[in-house]
């Protein structure tokens, strides 16, 4: 549209699907067994899980690589701060009223970390989210086109052989 990357209804709708995503999986990374592998699922294919979801409902596409990587960023960087937001007060409230602790690294970082730190912490998993999130981004650009080359590919065939 006019050199736009997006509109700003959809902007907003990435923003807040991004953010409910960061809520589930902070709540899903401090339960037990579960935890770990939902952390990695968000480190690293919220951007693939949430473009799968607005492509299927049709409110996504995807145009361009930079469109793809950008909005990949964007997912990457929310979902995980959000997520800190959640999960941070979650692992502190285990550890300092019931002696549990889901992951003793971080329980130990948040016994002795002050405010500063936390945020440093968070800003700096958030951006590593974002770059890892953008290059999921441009891989699921990448698939889905291969996939339309597939598709065309076989209509072509069908075609020739009717």
């Amino acid at each position: 549209k006019n050199g736009e990357l997006m509109d700003k209804s959809l902007l907003k709708l990435i923003l807040l699907i991004s953010a409910f995503l960061g809520i589930v999986f902070g709540i899903l990374t401090a339960t037990p067994y579960i935890g770990e592998i939902a952390f990695w699922i968000l480190l690293c294919f919220a951007a693939v899980i949430e473009m799968l979801f607005l492509m299927k409902v049709r409110l996504l596409e995807l145009f361009t690589v930079n469109e793809s990587a950008v909005i990949g960023g964007i997912i990457g960087f929310v979902s995980f701060m959000v997520f800190c937001i959640v999960y941070i007060p979650i692992v502190a409230i285990l550890y300092k009223f019931f002696n549990y602790s889901t992951n003793y690294g971080v329980s130990m970082i948040l016994g002795n970390a002050n405010f500063g730190i936390l945020l440093i912490l968070s800003v700096f998993m958030s951006v590593l989210s974002a770059t890892i999130n953008a290059f999921m981004g441009f891989i699921t650009f990448y698939i889905k086109e291969f996939i339309k080359t597939l598709d065309k590919n076989e209509e072509k065939r069908r075609n020739i052989f009717k």
